[in-house]
Parts: structure tokens; sequence; C-alpha cells
């Protein structure tokens, strides 16, 4: 008061809170409650639209080779849009009696079809170390339970990127010597 300057002044209110306080507090709160509002129904109306789903089928024996076997299987994507959509990869991870077999990574695997489904191939190889531990594990029977997890990376418009999971498990019989000749 004795500078002569002007000093930025607010008065107190009987409850403690200066007037310029209290309305950055309500215009604050309103803004927040719009922006939380508009947040969820963008959320719901994304949760709404279609989205592409996969199956997954069992997995079976292909081949063998000097490298170790190879496995495979095949994956169903269904598209309910007019138009194809990219996919951006395809992950997999194989396991078995809780131990991961073999994984990997498929990169730009294609695209899915418009309106329909498109059935994408699975290799999956397994080295020869992991085929002699399992076969030590083996029972009589040849049989090896699996667990085949896949995730399937599309880029939807609006949407963005995002995986759809898909799994299978179930027993596969090995093939025997007399299978192979």
């Amino acid at each position: 008061m004795g500078t002569g300057e002007d000093d930025d002044v607010t008065t107190a209110e009987p409850g403690g809170e200066d007037q310029q306080t209290r309305e950055a507090g309500e215009g604050g709160g309103v803004v927040a409650s719009l922006v939380g509002k508009a947040k969820g129904f963008v959320a719901e109306k994304i949760a709404q639209i279609p989205k592409p789903e996969a199956s997954l089928e069992r997995v079976s024996f292909k081949s063998i080779s000097r490298e170790g076997v190879a496995l495979h299987s095949h994956v169903d994507v269904s598209n309910p849009y007019s138009y194809r959509i990219p996919i951006c990869e395809l992950t997999y991870t194989f396991k078995s009696d809780g131990k991961v077999i073999a994984s990997g990574t498929m990169p730009d695997p294609g695209w899915i079809g418009a309106s329909g489904t498109t059935k994408l191939e699975l290799p999956v190889n397994v080295p020869y170390d992991f085929v002699m531990s399992l076969m030590k594990d083996l029972s009589g029977d040849w049989d090896i339970d699996y667990v085949l997890e896949v995730g399937i990376t599309i880029d939807l418009p609006v949407i963005g990127t995002f995986t759809i999971p898909v799994s299978t498990e179930g027993e596969m019989k090995l093939p025997t010597f007399r299978d192979l000749f």
C-alpha cells in the first residue's frame, strides 16, 4: 500500500475463500465433468462398434526336417466391414506342460478380406532339442497336451491398433516312424 504500485487485491469472503478461487474451482469442476462425460460417451460408442473376430483351429503335425518339427494351425478372422483391414502382425506362443516350446512373430501377414472370413496359416516350428525333451515326458500313447496362444494385431480406422487374442488347447498325437515312412 505504501509503494504506490497497483497491487492485485482480493477480498476474502465470509467462508475463507476468495472470489477468484471459488470461480476457478467451479469452472474446473464443470469442465472436468463435461470432459469425463464426453470420454464416457466416446468409449461407449467405440465399444458398440463391431470389431473383427477370430477363431483358431487345432494344431496338427505338418512335416519333419533337419531343423525340427513343423506344426501348423489355421486362424480364421472375420471382418464385419465392407473394406479390407491390414493385419500388422501375428504373434504366437506354443506351450506344453506349462513350458514355452516355440514362439514367434509373423510381421505383416496380409489383409483381412472385406465382409468375410480370411484363413491364415500359422506355421509353428519346434526345434529338435524341445522335441527330445517332449519325448522324454511322453507316455506310451505319444500324445502331448498343448496350448497355442495367438495375438492378431490389426489397424482399424478411428479405433487404432488393437490385438485380438485367441487360444486353443488340446492333445496332439505325434507321428511314429511308421507314419513318417
